[in-house]
């Protein structure tokens, strides 16, 4: 299976979200996830103006997230469960993490589900992001346990190995892409 072997029809674009303070917000996306704010502006809607902030990391995609004023200061339950976004590299993970310790962020949590190495963490209002990268093979989901960042490059991705290859449903990522693409009629 190939890159470009995906299911015809549809791909997932972008998102938006309520945002509170929108200020804090585009701060926070453009300067600690390197965000660039493509747009700005008003758009009149049937429940008022929202404020809109477009933001992308990709020159030829005009917004990857969308921020639109209108969240309530409070909620009782954050509806956004994770937003996720996929590093290039261990070491662009690793950067990541440390921006994010340094700028305070609350729960911080660099975890493997066996098929990725991850950081969790919330932005300023409260929702969870994820930053991972996928690693080359696959286990059965949900399945969750922190990694030590402490460990070297090396060290880290041989103890997630270790841990996931007694899992069960442990195989190699190409394998299960392969099953996958057969499930979905792409072959």
């Amino acid at each position: 299976m190939t890159p470009s072997s995906k299911r015809p029809g549809l791909s997932l674009s972008h998102m938006g979200f309520y945002v509170n303070d929108m200020a804090r917000q585009e701060d926070f996306y453009a300067r600690v996830l390197e965000f660039t704010v493509t747009d700005r502006g008003r758009l009149a809607t049937a429940q008022g103006e929202v404020q809109l902030v477009f933001l992308s990391r990709d020159p030829l995609v005009h917004h990857q997230i969308v921020l639109a004023s209108g969240r309530p200061a409070t909620l009782p339950f954050n509806p956004i469960n994770q937003i996720s976004l996929e590093a290039d590299s261990l070491a662009t993970l690793r950067r990541f993490h440390r921006r994010f310790v340094d700028e305070g962020m609350g729960e911080i949590r660099p975890v493997t589900h066996g098929n990725a190495v991850s950081v969790y963490a919330r932005d300023p209002e409260g929702n969870r992001l994820e930053i991972f990268i996928d690693t080359p093979w696959y286990v059965d989901q949900p399945m969750r346990v922190p990694v030590d960042f402490a460990l070297p490059d090396d060290a880290l991705m041989v103890e997630v190995e270790r841990h996931a290859s007694g899992l069960p449903g442990f195989r190699p990522r190409a394998q299960w892409e392969a099953e996958m693409a057969r499930r979905m009629g792409i072959e």
